[in-house]
């Protein structure tokens, strides 16, 4: 069964034979005062916030995505004691979440000779094409930008199958101390074209893109070029950056991309993660024609100057919103991201629907009231 993804090389069609049985479940559970696990909102209706128990808690940078009727959660590890790297939460419903194993049992050999120093992998990005699931991920040293993108493939994601294997397909793209842009947080896209695309980038000059060989995952020879989508301008007098490394002002990460409606849509993550209650993470968004920008916000403001919509931001019970992913589903696209307890100031999972109105998306966090529009 082909899964439902977030990038499209080919035009993919749904395989369930059961739609209208779902159909039929979701308007007895809308009538008897339950909400269904996810429904597209009309244009100009609200996003909702999704209840999610289980295993939730300790999720980082999640990405999801769906193999036959499950969906899966891939996340960067955390705490001093996790077992395994880049975990695995498994849901039939987007509700209710379980831990269902991990990519590596241990940092792989390699990366460990490659970059002496890695403790953990970090930003998961997971999807589909050329007839195989992409798993890319980072490795680094936190506050470096010496780091390293890496990708593994695999035939399909259920653990039961004859199939289930994943292949250490190595690096794809490395950053040195001397480049002015951070290898990690990689996305990939296929644009109209079936073109693939991977964006990634933290800090320093901001968000990079490189054009990827579909067939084989690795970078595409033909078109050498780093093209750059968007970062931070300096506030006025900016103080000077600490041990050589980049000011907070620098702070934007976490790109995503998807393709609706003619536009391409860049999803950003502004601002401090990673620092519990403290964290002023807000996730952004801005538009373009061309998957490889320019990229706009709703104002007009370019990304490359600092530009960015707001579409998620912290409460009191949810500090910190960002590190997001985005699914596109017939039934309703959805955003997860991680945010941090008010309280405890540890990560958890957060998932909402998308509105679309008037060309821009709007998500929610919970205990956030819902916007309305127009």
């Amino acid at each position: 069964m082909f899964p439902e993804n977030r990038v499209r090389a080919t035009p993919m069609r749904s395989t369930n034979t059961r739609i209208i049985p779902l159909v039929l479940c979701a308007l007895l559970i809308s009538a008897l005062g339950a909400e269904p696990a996810f429904a597209q909102p009309a244009d100009g209706a609200s996003p909702h916030a999704f209840q999610v128990d289980g295993d939730v808690a300790g999720t980082h940078d999640p990405s999801i995505i769906k193999d036959g009727d499950t969906w899966y959660l891939f996340a960067t590890a955390t705490g001093p004691n996790h077992q395994g790297e880049l975990p695995i939460r498994c849901s039939q419903d987007l509700h209710q979440w379980k831990a269902c194993g991990y990519v590596f049992p241990a940092l792989p050999e390699w990366i460990a000779k490659e970059l002496p120093g890695t403790k953990d992998l970090w930003a998961p990005d997971i999807s589909y094409f050329n007839g195989e699931f992409h798993l890319y991920y980072a490795f680094s040293v936190f506050g470096k930008n010496t780091s390293g993108l890496a990708l593994l493939t695999n035939k399909t994601l259920d653990p039961r199958s004859p199939n289930f294997h994943w292949v250490d397909r190595g690096l794809v793209l490395r950053s040195q101390a001397d480049d002015d842009f951070n290898a990690i947080d990689p996305n990939i896209v296929l644009d109209s074209e079936g073109r693939a695309w991977l964006s990634f980038g933290s800090f320093w000059t901001g968000i990079k893109m490189r054009r990827i060989d579909p067939s084989t995952g690795m970078l595409d020879a033909k078109d050498p070029k780093v093209y750059s989508l968007a970062r931070r301008l300096p506030p006025n007098n900016p103080p000077a950056d600490t041990l050589g490394l980049p000011g907070n002002w620098q702070a934007i990460e976490a790109p995503f991309i998807v393709h609706h409606e003619g536009y391409y849509y860049l999803f950003v993550s502004f601002d401090l993660c990673c620092r519990g209650i403290k964290s002023n993470y807000k996730t952004m968004v801005g538009r373009s024609n061309n998957v490889t920008g320019p990229y706009t916000d709703a104002d007009g403001k370019p990304m490359m100057y600092g530009g960015g919509t707001p579409l998620l931001t912290g409460n009191q019970r949810w500090i910190g919103p960002g590190g997001e992913s985005i699914l596109q589903q017939k039934d309703g696209d959805i955003i997860v991201f991680h945010a941090y307890d008010g309280k405890t100031g540890r990560p958890s999972l957060q998932i909402s629907s998308i509105a679309w109105s008037n060309g821009w998306p709007h998500a929610t966090l919970e205990d956030s009231p819902r916007p309305q529009f127009k």
